[in-house]
């Protein structure tokens, strides 16, 4: 399946989490220890606008992690860039930017984190999310794909034990290093 449908169906997936979180959510810890909900929301939103670049094959900038004030608004808009840009002829063929990775793989990142980080948002705030079963067969695909490399450049951390009775979704966060059943 494209790349670029696969992005709108995480998108899809993404919308109603996204739409769901108030402003008394914001300071929330969430399942990324570094980050409270305001934080990965900025994080998220910085890895869509950076990875719209890397797309059209220019350099990322993934140095600082500015902060979007209208992030509400700018969630839904910048996904849907993010959708058309990797949908644009060429997007997923060669090199992406300066990640010097295959555009294919990169373009599978951009799609991992807008499922894994919503994910952590849902939980952050007591939402239910699953993802669309093509997007979890392919950012399943990916992290097996990433494994030891992810672990060594930061991207997951060493992997957890899944709970007995573990869903294929909750096994894949364990796979990243995250407590599948973490909670508030």
């Amino acid at each position: 399946m494209k790349l670029s449908v696969l992005l709108d169906r995480a998108r899809d997936h993404a919308l109603p989490v996204i739409a769901n979180i108030g402003d008394d959510d914001l300071t929330r810890p969430t399942p990324c220890a570094d980050y409270d909900v305001r934080a990965l929301l900025d994080h998220l939103l910085h890895v869509v606008v950076e990875f719209q670049k890397l797309a059209a094959k220019q350099d990322a900038d993934f140095s600082h992690t500015p902060s979007y004030p209208d992030w509400r608004a700018q969630f839904p808009a910048e996904t849907a860039k993010l959708v058309e840009e990797w949908g644009q002829p060429g997007a997923d063929e060669g090199i992406a930017g300066n990640m010097n990775m295959p555009a294919q793989v990169v373009g599978g990142l951009a799609l991992l984190d807008l499922t894994i980080h919503i994910s952590d948002l849902a939980k952050a705030t007591g939402q239910s999310f699953e993802p669309d079963p093509e997007v979890f067969t392919e950012v399943e695909a990916l992290v097996k794909q990433m494994g030891p490399m992810a672990i060594e450049m930061n991207v997951f951390k060493e992997p957890v034990e899944a709970p007995a009775g573990a869903s294929p979704f909750e096994q894949l966060l364990a796979t990243t290093g995250r407590d599948p059943r973490w909670s508030a």
